[in-house]
């Protein structure tokens, strides 16, 4: 009872925005502010005030990488709060300071349909906050019949196994969706490794983790995708904030500033080498002449102010759906939801099982989101096809679900494997990954299941090799 009483008093303010989001919704610029605010009094909620609940194994700074922290910064993050760019953009301003085209203060259709959009969003975090919280446990998270060798060891022979492991998948039919979690594993114990190397000044711990993530972190660069270079540096710093909280927190917001102003145009150049005119080395050489060059200031400012209005957030496509549907098109029901299970179905065991990415897009089609003729992969998120199956309503029950099933997961990651490094910052956020910003519903629930059984089979393969030992096998030898 008591602890029903203390989550009661985190979880119900989370709603008190969206009410007033929805109770502003005839004044479309002031509900959308309202809705954007909201999303940040969630993160000071759930993070700084005196009603956070939060597992009290470990002071805060030290979990970080849960999912109430780390998984929620991201989903909410790019969810919510990059929506601001395109909404100032929409209103005539900027970089906040140059007006175009006139304040629309009074709202158009389009302001309508933004500010409905974000009020889904709002709801969307609220919600899949709730879900995390409701699986919380406060109390120290305990392993089950298994013991662990001491000492951090482990993590070179579990990123050298993780890695053997998910380079043979990406060469196997039907297995590529195994090969990238793992690999992701092994990528995260290298950051762990280096981190551990600068700290305790444990050259064997540095080469390898620089060897493992700082070359993942340089193949990164090679590939046109702002993702995993973000990702990189996020997980660098959740990892070092323990150790160098003032330097991490005063470096939070000019390295933030400097990959959302660098990071565009970078792309941008990098990506002329997918046409195989260039090599990608030559394309990154280029793209860092670019950004030296001061001649450019103008180009990179206007790929930047793209960059953060169209391709940061993904709001724009949620406003077209939004505008779709119902209006031209009733609610799919369980129609995306039946597609995804169809999707767990491996293809080795069915060979006409049709292209997933195709049947996903078909209704980005449909919508004119992009066109059937273009190159471009525009998949939804989980808020989108939430709304497109069932309305507002299942916007919060299927993130409701999402909160669930994240938390659950990172319980029973740090249950398996004994700690809250292996278990969650090692196995949970690499093999959880993709679901960091969630995905649509033919990949997201692919993504969760998938996870899920190689996250057993780990274990598994971690007693096999005697990095973890059941409790039995101790007393025995004892």
């Amino acid at each position: 009872m008591i602890g029903a009483n203390e989550r009661s008093k985190t979880i119900v303010p989370l709603f008190i925005p969206v009410i007033l989001a929805y109770l502003f919704s005839g004044i479309p610029v002031a509900s959308y502010i309202i809705a954007w605010l909201g999303s940040l009094f969630i993160f000071y909620w759930t993070w700084f005030s005196p009603s956070v609940y939060v597992n009290e194994d470990l002071p805060i700074y030290r979990q970080i990488m849960r999912p109430i922290y780390l998984t929620q910064f991201i989903f909410a993050g790019f969810m919510c709060v990059t929506s601001i760019f395109y909404f100032m953009d929409h209103l005539g301003y900027r970089y906040f300071t140059e007006v175009q085209n006139g304040l629309q203060f009074q709202g158009s259709e389009k302001t309508y349909l933004i500010a409905q959009c974000q009020r889904m969003s709002l709801l969307g975090h609220a919600a899949i906050v709730t879900g995390i919280i409701l699986k919380i446990k406060k109390e120290p998270i305990q392993p089950k019949n298994y013991t662990f060798y001491i000492g951090h060891n482990y993590l070179i022979g579990l990123s050298l196994i993780s890695y053997a492991i998910g380079f043979i998948c990406q060469y196997l039919p039907g297995l590529n969706q195994v090969a990238l979690p793992v690999i992701a594993v092994a990528i995260s114990c290298g950051a762990v490794l280096f981190v551990r190397g600068v700290v305790e000044k444990n050259l064997n711990y540095l080469l390898v983790g620089s060897f493992i993530f700082i070359g993942n972190f340089l193949n990164a660069s090679l590939s046109g995708y702002k993702e995993p270079i973000i990702i990189n540096v996020i997980i660098l710093a959740c990892l070092f904030l323990p150790y160098y909280k003032k330097a991490i927190i005063w470096l939070a917001i000019p390295t933030a500033y400097l990959l959302l102003y660098f990071l565009p145009t970078y792309n941008t150049v990098v990506r002329s080498s997918w046409n195989g005119e260039v090599s990608a080395e030559e394309a990154r050489t280029e793209a860092f002449e670019t950004l030296l060059g001061n001649e450019n200031q103008d180009e990179i400012e206007e790929t930047n102010w793209s960059f953060l209005t169209n391709r940061l957030s993904e709001i724009d496509m949620f406003t077209t759906f939004v505008a779709y549907v119902p209006a031209h098109h009733d609610y799919y029901g369980f129609k995306i939801l039946e597609d995804s299970f169809m999707a767990l179905i491996p293809r080795i065991f069915w060979k006409e099982k049709p292209n997933m990415e195709e049947v996903s897009m078909e209704r980005v089609y449909e919508a004119g989101v992009a066109s059937r003729f273009s190159s471009v992969s525009a998949k939804t998120r989980p808020v989108v096809d939430a709304y497109l199956s069932w309305g507002v309503p299942g916007v919060f029950f299927t993130m409701l679900i999402y909160g669930l099933i994240m938390q659950s997961m990172c319980n029973l990651a740090e249950e398996l494997f004994g700690s809250y490094e292996l278990g969650c910052v090692i196995v949970f956020n690499s093999l959880f990954q993709q679901l960091w910003r969630g995905n649509n519903f033919e990949f997201m629930i692919s993504n969760f299941f998938y996870s899920y059984l190689i996250m057993l089979a780990l274990c598994k393969l971690l007693i096999v090799v005697k990095i973890i030992i059941p409790k039995f096998t101790v007393s025995k030898g004892g």
